[in-house]
């Protein structure tokens, strides 16, 4: 496998750690305000702002690498599409069952919180574990695990009911994290498909969401886009990164293209700070300048740590995370079992929920997490759409 994949799970892993970790800074007290997301009305970018922006930049930079191997497999244009439209309505499910669960209402539901997202998790595992490859009865109950998936997230559907009546029914709301990936692969990837030849074309349409991100926060139009452009403008700027690897194929390449990336950076950056003048940074509104700012954080991040693996062969100094980076959907979902099981079984005492203190018991969960997913892998337990 060429370093360059390496180089993407590592990105990919880092980040997820960092995901978990500023996911559980709600658990705490005495958190510095720039470590916070910032409020929607606020110009600011707190550090737990840059996170989600990094993972769709790494979903851009795979984006290639994926559709290639399918390639290399013998698989058509046709094929390949209908695996991208299976594995964007997989996450755009999840997103949306991951987003109703703070509007439940436990009364009208006769189910808990914490049931229901138990319950969801072990339907997500049913229907999209890597069950081993079988033949006869083993095959068919493997199928049949997963219709037994099927059979309960329909059920939770079902039962379902939020609001404070207890009338509502469960929505797309504004998609959850899961569904804002999923709708962007579900754009990004066939353009890169069938443009993946032309990579002036590929940097135009890196424009065009950007552009379109910027008209709709300039009130020129109203674009249907979860996100405005925003999130596919991620996307395709770690698309950009993965042409730039491409094209380093000697040594001497492969030694500048870290300072390529942070050039690339900077640029990004000096651009997000001059479009402050008119936009502010806003993650919850996916402004420009949001965009253009992250996407500078993402290039200098990817710089070294391309600078790291590739150029130093330092791989083995993230063996202990690698499992966020190649489970990285399973590593994702853990989380919710965890804080639902937490909710009865026991309670931390204040002091490792404040401060440094608060912060460093985070990043201790963030750790075990990905050491649980890590083992679940060891018994064939892997999410994978």
């Amino acid at each position: 496998m060429p370093n360059r994949i390496y180089t993407i799970d590592i990105f990919r892993a880092i980040t997820m750690l960092l995901m978990i970790f500023v996911n559980d800074l709600w658990s705490l007290t005495g958190v510095p305000a720039w470590m916070e997301h910032a409020r929607a009305d606020q110009d600011f970018l707190g550090f737990s702002d840059i996170v989600f922006p990094c993972f769709l930049f790494i979903v851009g930079m795979a984006i290639p690498y994926a559709i290639r191997n399918r390639i290399s497999k013998g698989e058509s244009n046709q094929q390949i599409l209908f695996h991208i439209a299976l594995r964007s309505a997989a996450l755009l499910v999840m997103g949306i069952f991951t987003v109703n669960t703070s509007d439940l209402n436990v009364q009208a539901s006769g189910l808990t919180r914490e049931g229901f997202q138990i319950l969801m998790v072990i339907g997500f595992f049913l229907i999209w574990n890597v069950y081993p490859k079988a033949e006869g009865g083993r095959k068919y109950l493997f199928w049949g695990l997963q219709a037994l998936g099927v059979a309960l997230l329909i059920t939770l559907a079902l039962i379902f009911k939020g609001g404070k009546d207890g009338a509502g029914h469960m929505t797309t709301q504004w998609w959850g994290i899961l569904g804002l990936i999923g709708w962007t692969y579900l754009i990004t990837a066939p353009i890169y498909l069938f443009a993946r030849r032309f990579s002036g074309i590929l940097l135009a349409f890196w424009g065009i969401f950007t552009l379109i991100n910027i008209a709709e926060h300039a009130h020129w139009f109203k674009t249907p886009i979860p996100g405005g452009g925003a999130f596919q403008g991620f996307a395709f700027a770690g698309i950009a990164a993965s042409l730039l690897l491409d094209r380093a194929k000697s040594i001497q390449k492969k030694q500048q293209l870290p300072l390529i990336y942070a050039a690339s950076g900077i640029v990004l950056v000096a651009a997000g700070l001059v479009l402050r003048n008119f936009f502010i940074i806003s993650k919850i509104q996916a402004t420009p300048t949001w965009v253009f700012l992250c996407n500078g954080v993402a290039f200098g991040f990817l710089a070294l740590i391309y600078f790291v693996v590739d150029l130093k062969g330092k791989a083995s100094w993230f063996n202990l995370i690698k499992p966020a980076g190649t489970s990285t959907l399973t590593c994702y979902l853990i989380p919710y079992v965890y804080y639902s099981v937490a909710t009865y079984a026991f309670t931390l005492p204040a002091f490792l929920k404040d401060g440094i203190i608060g912060l460093a018991k985070s990043m201790v969960y963030a750790m075990i997490v990905i050491g649980l997913t890590a083992l679940l892998g060891k018994v064939k337990v892997r999410l994978k759409i």
